[in-house]
């Protein structure tokens, strides 16, 4: 492997495979770097010299700055190419084995959920979900994949009404109708905000939940044992779900990344946009989120926009975040994180450009609002901010039935009720973390493995997972912790 990877011809910087004059995954300049003058990789730029920089030298967070990016957008300007990239790629013959639901949905796996509408219900689902599991009630249903206590921080102290109100109300329905929630439970404590009357309103009639609150039932004690009895009453039809063929069309795919490096933009995020570009040519539904972590980069998807009106409200979402941030004396720019900028990723416009690639190349379909239902086949981008746990609900809010998860730092996450699957960016990554990494990309640099392999990797361990193949995180019991809805709005 050589000493340093170049990855356009036009940048004025490579990227260090091993630790030389700066760690590896890190920027050192291919030539003499006037200060102000850009500094260019992917044929990009990302940032400007805040001092002169000499050929060789380290250039990172000490002599390379933020700075505005190009907004001279022309919307669609590459849209023909991104069908054609797409077409280049099997439009049928992929399938796995789910559990079909009613109204068409199908499931990856076979929960049962328990769904606080507030806070104040958290203890009691938490303590029904581990008594359940501590007395070995699923040993008699092997069908059935756990009992999953979806438990948060909001439903109360908040406007009845606006996009704080929408945003929980979406991903608390979102979760109770998921493709892999054969059945779920909603529990109140009966005078929040967030009422179970609205939430049945919006799934309808035909819903698989129920709801009870804690003071029509006399009591914590006893709504712990109310939502157990609901429980031992749901497991045998549960049970009897059943595996059968679904086409990858009715997969949807969050892509998310965390604990980015240096190395992230260049094998574990662009051999996942390749898969992602692989499924969505079947009819699937991959979805991009982190508005924060497009920034800087969005032209790149504006450019494939299949429609102006996708296009205008893409740009909408980022002109908020512009506003939202500036509100609390923030830019958009406080990302990365100490750890990204630790594996060598040095402004916001380095890591937007390695986190696009996760989106692959096809046109862009849909730009949703946070939690808001998957419903257009092909690249969806959903509205979610760059913090992963809160990013991912909004995805499995949505409908993704699987989260495939990038990083190069490492990372403990996973979630349910929907599995996530992690790429290790980077060798060191794959073989200190073993229990967690599913999958190393590493070997892209390391041993020559082309972007197309990898791809077709991970598209076949997405076809596996999605057949029930148990994922690290699932192994380790990861996923109960991370559903973190987003809170927008002031707590009153």
């Amino acid at each position: 492997m050589a000493e340093t990877l170049i990855l356009s011809p036009s940048d004025n910087v490579a990227i260090l495979t091993r630790k030389t004059v700066a760690p590896a995954g890190h920027k050192i300049a291919r030539q003499d770097i006037a200060a102000g003058d850009a500094v260019v990789k992917y044929g990009q730029i990302i940032g400007y010299a805040a001092q002169p920089i000499p050929a060789g030298a380290h250039v990172h967070s000490h002599n390379c700055s933020f700075g505005l990016h190009d907004r001279d957008y022309t919307p669609g300007a590459g849209l023909e190419i991104a069908r054609q990239a797409l077409a280049r790629h099997p439009s049928r013959g992929l399938e796995f084995l789910g559990y079909h639901r009613d109204g068409g949905q199908v499931g990856t796996r076979n929960f049962i959920a328990l769904v606080s509408t507030v806070n104040c219900s958290a203890t009691a689902i938490r303590h029904a979900a581990e008594e359940l599991r501590f007395e070995g009630v699923l040993h008699d249903y092997p069908n059935v994949d756990g009992v999953v206590a979806l438990a948060h921080g909001s439903g109360c102290g908040m406007a009845d009404s606006g996009p704080g109100w929408r945003a929980l109300q979406r991903v608390l329905t979102g979760y109770a109708g998921h493709p892999n929630v054969a059945a779920a439970l909603f529990v109140g404590l009966g005078c929040e905000v967030m009422q179970i009357s609205r939430m049945k309103q919006e799934l309808g009639a035909a819903a698989r939940f129920h709801g009870l609150t804690i003071q029509e039932n006399g009591g914590t004690r006893r709504t712990i044992d109310a939502i157990k009895k609901h429980v031992r009453d749901m497991l045998p039809k549960v049970n009897r779900a059943r595996r059968s063929p679904a086409p990858a069309s009715a997969l949807k795919i969050g892509l998310q990344c965390g604990g980015s490096d240096g190395f992230s933009g260049i094998t574990a995020n662009p051999a996942l946009g390749l898969a992602a570009d692989m499924l969505a040519a079947q009819g699937a539904s991959p979805i991009l989120s982190e508005t924060p972590e497009i920034y800087g980069a969005e032209r790149l998807l504006l450019d494939r926009a299949a429609s102006s009106a996708i296009a205008d409200k893409l740009l909408e979402r980022i002109s908020w975040w512009e506003d939202y941030t500036a509100r609390f004396g923030a830019t958009l720019d406080n990302n990365p994180s100490p750890g990204n900028k630790a594996g060598g990723l040095t402004t916001i416009l380095e890591k937007s450009l390695g986190a696009v690639a996760k989106g692959g190349a096809a046109p862009l379909e849909a730009v949703l609002e946070y939690g808001e239902p998957i419903r257009v086949p092909g690249l969806n981008f959903m509205d979610t901010p760059g913090y992963d746990p809160v990013s991912a609900t909004g995805q499995i809010a949505g409908g993704a039935q699987l989260i495939v998860f990038t990083t190069g730092r490492g990372s403990a996450f996973g979630s349910k009720p929907a599995p996530t699957i992690k790429l290790a960016t980077n060798d060191r990554l794959f073989f200190a973390m073993r229990d967690d990494m599913d999958l190393n990309c590493g070997d892209i640099l390391s041993e020559g493995v082309s972007l197309e392999e990898k791809a077709q990797q991970i598209v076949r361990l997405i076809l596996a997972t999605a057949s029930g193949q148990v994922t690290k995180s699932e192994a380790l019991g990861l996923g109960d912790n991370e559903f973190l809805p987003w809170q927008i709005g002031a707590v009153v």
